[in-house]
C-alpha cells in the first residue's frame, strides 16, 4: 500500500493556541498546510440583535464583552456613534480621560497579546512578565468603574464619574510581612493619577525587559521571521487595519488620519513595519506599548492641571448626581426615566470608528427616532483578519499556524459577535 500523506485535521476549537472557539480545518500534505478553512459560529452571541431590543444606554455593557481584552475601546466606538446622532458636546476633561483610558486599554491588550503569543511559540516567561504589569492597569479599571474588566465607564456625553482620589490598597495578611506590604502600597498612597504616573515611569524599563528576552532571541526569530508575509497592497485588499496593516508598511492610524476626541493635540509616532511578517507585527506592537505610554503621560499632566466636569449637564442624557436625585423631585424623575426608558435618538444613521488595539473598530447605528437602535452593525477588526488565515498559512508548517493565529491577535468575542 502507498503511504497516504494528504489528510485533513481539526485545529481547535479547544486547542490552547486557538484563542477562543476558533475551529480551523487544515488540509495537510505531511507537515505542510495546503488549505486552511476557519469556521466561526461556535460562540455566536447575537450582540447586534440584542442591542436592538434594549434602550441605547443599556447596551454599553454588551460592548465590553465583544473583545474582552480591550473593553473600554469597544465602548468608545459605540458611545461615539450615539453622540454623533444626538449631537452632544463632551466636556474636554472627559475627552482626555477617554483618551487616557483608550491608551491604558491598548497597553492591556498588547500585554495580553505578547504574553499569549509568547506562550504559544514557547517563550513561557513572557506570560508571567506581562501579567505582572497588566495587574496594575486592571487596578486602574477597578478604581474608576468598580470592576476589573467590563467597566461600562464611557457614557454618551462623557464618562461615568471623575477619577478617584484614592487607590485600592493591599490589606495586611498572615502571609505578607509589614515591609512587603509597605512596598506594595507605596505607589497607592495618592490618587489614581499618581498611581498611573508611577506606572508610566517604570513601564519603559519593563518593555526593555520583554525586548531583551525576545527581539534578538534566535528561536523567536526562527519562529516569526518570514512567517505569514502579507504585502502592503494585499493587506489593503484584505481589509486589514491596526498593527496588521502597519506591520505591512502602511502608516494608517485613525488617531492621526481621522483624529477623534483630543488625539490631534497628542504628540506620538506611528510605528510601521517593513516586511509584513510575524516578526514585524511583533515589533510594531512592542513600539506601540512605548507610544501609548507617552500618550498616557501627556493626559496625566493635562488632567492634573485642568479640573472640570466629566459629563454633559443635559439631564435627558446624563443622570443627575445622587445628591441632586435625593433632594430634588425633578432630578428623581430624570433619573428614573433615564434608567428605565433611556432617551430617544433622532432618526438617522451614523458610523463612528476608533483605533482599537486590534485595528479599526467601527459601529454603524441606524435610529428610527425610538429609544432603541433600529439597526446596529459592528465592524470588528478581527473578522477581516481571520478571513486571511488561508492565505497567510498556505505552504507553511503546522507549527507556523500557531504563530499566525498569534500574530493576528484574535479574540473571538468580536469575531463571532
Amino acid at each position: 500500500m502507498a503511504e497516504f500523506r494528504n489528510y485533513t485535521i481539526n485545529f481547535g476549537p479547544q486547542h490552547p493556541a486557538a484563542h477562543g472557539v476558533l475551529r480551523l480545518v487544515l488540509e495537510m500534505d505531511g507537515e505542510t498546510v495546503q488549505r486552511a478553512d476557519p469556521h466561526i459560529g461556535l460562540l455566536h452571541r447575537a450582540t447586534e440583535k440584542l442591542a436592538e431590543s434594549k434602550p441605547f444606554n443599556q447596551s454599553i455593557g454588551y460592548m465590553d464583552r465583544l473583545d474582552y481584552v480591550s473593553m473600554m475601546c469597544n465602548e468608545h466606538g459605540y458611545v461615539l456613534a450615539i453622540e454623533k446622532l444626538l449631537g452632544v458636546a463632551v466636556p474636554i476633561r472627559a475627552q482626555y480621560i477617554r483618551v487616557m483610558f483608550d491608551e491604558v486599554t491598548r497597553i492591556l491588550n498588547h500585554l495580553m497579546w505578547l504574553g499569549a503569543h509568547g506562550l504559544d511559540i514557547g517563550a513561557m516567561t513572557m506570560f508571567l512578565y506581562c501579567f505582572r504589569e497588566r495587574e496594575d492597569l486592571m487596578d486602574c479599571y477597578e478604581a474608576v468603574s468598580g470592576t476589573r474588566m467590563h467597566a461600562t465607564y464611557y457614557r454618551p456625553g462623557g464618562v461615568y464619574r471623575d477619577l478617584p482620589d484614592t487607590m485600592p490598597r493591599f490589606q495586611p495578611s498572615a502571609w505578607r510581612s509589614d515591609k512587603k506590604l509597605r512596598s506594595l502600597n507605596q505607589a497607592r498612597e495618592g490618587s489614581l493619577l499618581d498611581f498611573l504616573q508611577d506606572f508610566c515611569t517604570r513601564f519603559p524599563a519593563c518593555v526593555d525587559e520583554y525586548e531583551t528576552l525576545l527581539t534578538d532571541n534566535r528561536i523567536w526569530k526562527q519562529r516569526t521571521v518570514n512567517i505569514g508575509v502579507v504585502s502592503p497592497e494585499r493587506a489593503l485588499q484584505l481589509g486589514f487595519s491596526g498593527p496588521m496593516l502597519r506591520g505591512s508598511g502602511i502608516a494608517w492610524d485613525l488617531r492621526k488620519k481621522q483624529p477623534y476626541e483630543v488625539y490631534a493635540d497628542m504628540d506620538f509616532d506611528i510605528p510601521v513595519g517593513v516586511n509584513g511578517d510575524c516578526y514585524d507585527r511583533y515589533l510594531v506592537r512592542v513600539e506601540e506599548l512605548r507610544e501609548s505610554n507617552r500618550i498616557v503621560r501627556q493626559c496625566i499632566d493635562w488632567l492634573r492641571a485642568n479640573p472640570g466636569p466629566v459629563m454633559t449637564d443635559d439631564h435627558k442624557i446624563g443622570p443627575p448626581s445622587r445628591e441632586q436625585m435625593k433632594g430634588d423631585m425633578e432630578s428623581l424623575i430624570h433619573h428614573f426615566k433615564l434608567f428605565t426608558e433611556g432617551y430617544t435618538v433622532p432618526a438617522g444613521e451614523a458610523y463612528a470608528a476608533v483605533e482599537h488595539p486590534k485595528g479599526e473598530f467601527g459601529v454603524y447605528l441606524v435610529s428610527d427616532g425610538a429609544n432603541k437602535p433600529y439597526r446596529l452593525k459592528i465592524r470588528a477588526p478581527g473578522f477581516a483578519h481571520l478571513s486571511s488565515m488561508h492565505e497567510m498559512v498556505v505552504g507553511h508548517m503546522l507549527s507556523d499556524v500557531v504563530a499566525v493565529i498569534g500574530t493576528q491577535d484574535i479574540v473571538f468575542g468580536e469575531v463571532d459577535r
